[in-house]
């Protein structure tokens, strides 16, 4: 895959930086969930969480613009996992809304640039 000229490595992507801090930060909120969710809620929000950057990563890493497309939708659908997973962990009073809104609103912003990320690669084709 043919890489931009400023675009060196997956860590040069302004998307893969930003959800390195989201994952970091949704680590630090589920630790205080419930003990008992530790091998529930807590650890499939984890999960999710990690998924984001990790298939952006994994994605660039694969040298092929379609398969770079394929896992950074991989990564969006993670996100929206999260997303869910977030709103249940709110219903439920694991978290409260404050930092349920600041979450979400990442999120929003991680997804808004994959969307035009992806969009962009699409183009290129």
């Amino acid at each position: 895959m043919k890489k931009e000229n400023n675009i060196k490595t997956f860590r040069d992507l302004l998307v893969w930086q930003k959800s390195m801090v989201f994952v970091t930060e949704v680590y630090k909120v589920s630790n205080d969930f419930p003990k008992e969710e530790t091998f529930g809620l807590t650890s499939q929000i984890r999960r999710s969480a990690v998924s984001i950057p990790s298939n952006i990563s994994e994605g660039y890493g694969r040298q092929s613009l379609g398969d770079f497309i394929r896992f950074l939708k991989i990564g969006i659908a993670s996100l929206f996992e999260l997303q869910t997973q977030l709103e249940i962990s709110l219903n439920l009073e694991y978290i409260s809304r404050e930092p349920f809104d600041q979450l979400y609103e990442k999120s929003r912003e991680i997804e808004r640039m994959l969307s035009s990320l992806i969009r962009k690669l699409k183009e290129k084709r």
